[in-house]
């Protein structure tokens, strides 16, 4: 159960962290307000909104997710121990690889975009828009990318607590107020890579997709680094009709099922739906 909660970004968190983050945001408010670069309110309303809503609705997909997780988990000819390091260790690497993929065709097909897609809508980028997260996870599919690691034998509480640490850890890569950070940046995720992957303009498009390291970018040839020349800019490439959370979240779906409706048939509407946003 919370597992599934963590995937859907609607899980507990320590009260200490959620101190920490709340302490974050009200920094960075003063730092950009202090190096003029304003913070929008209607933004962040925005974005709370948003979140109220991911929190509702996450509840009731979990449920459902959860029960398929427990399902699998009981047709693995083997479970790992939990207790062992090596599967941790290994548990990281597989979870990380899992999270690329399922972050990198989340961008790449349109019928998982357009639930990842409120996560990129806002057009400044803060700690706060860390929480802006899309509310149809369960029917966009994409958590299905976890179930192999759970067949394999992963304990559900090892992938819960690598994601907790790996969603938490991202929190904090989405701000302009942290510069870059020297040779870390050649194995972990940073602000600064951060920024890129939520850049839309075509420098920085579709890039950086990895959790809490950036190896698999650097891999497989989708790993671009910030550039002094090119100023990110922030927001979608179709920015969405208005800022109220319910377009925010549901526009894209709206658009999506349009398209398929006009496309001719039913193939060409799977194929639309499959193929890359548009």
């Amino acid at each position: 159960m919370h597992l599934i909660q963590r995937l859907h970004g609607a899980g507990h968190m320590p009260r200490g962290l959620l101190a920490v983050m709340v302490l974050a945001v009200l920094i960075e408010l003063s730092w950009r307000l202090v190096h003029g670069r304003g913070y929008d309110r209607v933004e962040a309303a925005a974005t709370l909104g948003v979140a109220a809503g991911n929190i509702v609705i996450g509840v009731s997909s979990s449920l459902v997710i959860g029960a398929v997780l427990l399902a699998v988990s009981r047709l693995a000819p083997v479970h790992w121990p939990l207790k062992d390091w090596r599967t941790w260790a290994v548990g990281f690497v597989l979870v990380e690889f899992a999270y690329y993929w399922f972050h990198r065709l989340s961008h790449r097909v349109r019928w998982l975009w357009a639930s990842h897609q409120v996560h990129h809508s806002p057009r400044q980028l803060t700690f706060l828009s860390a929480i802006r997260l899309g509310w149809t996870n369960l029917p966009s599919g994409g958590w299905l990318l976890y179930l192999p690691l759970v067949l394999a034998g992963f304990d559900p509480r090892l992938i819960l607590a690598i994601l907790a640490l790996d969603l938490h850890y991202q929190f904090f890569l989405h701000t302009e107020s942290i510069g870059r950070l020297g040779p870390l940046e050649w194995v972990l995720n940073t602000p600064s890579h951060h920024r890129v992957h939520h850049g839309c303009n075509p420098a920085y498009l579709d890039r950086n997709y990895g959790g809490m390291v950036i190896v698999f970018d650097r891999w497989f040839g989708t790993f671009a680094a910030e550039r002094d020349d090119e100023q990110v800019i922030y927001g979608l490439a179709h920015p969405p009709e208005s800022r109220r959370p319910l377009v925010l979240a549901l526009g894209e779906w709206k658009r999506l099922f349009v398209d398929m409706a006009r496309a001719g048939s039913p193939l060409k509407a799977v194929r639309l739906a499959l193929g890359p946003p548009v």
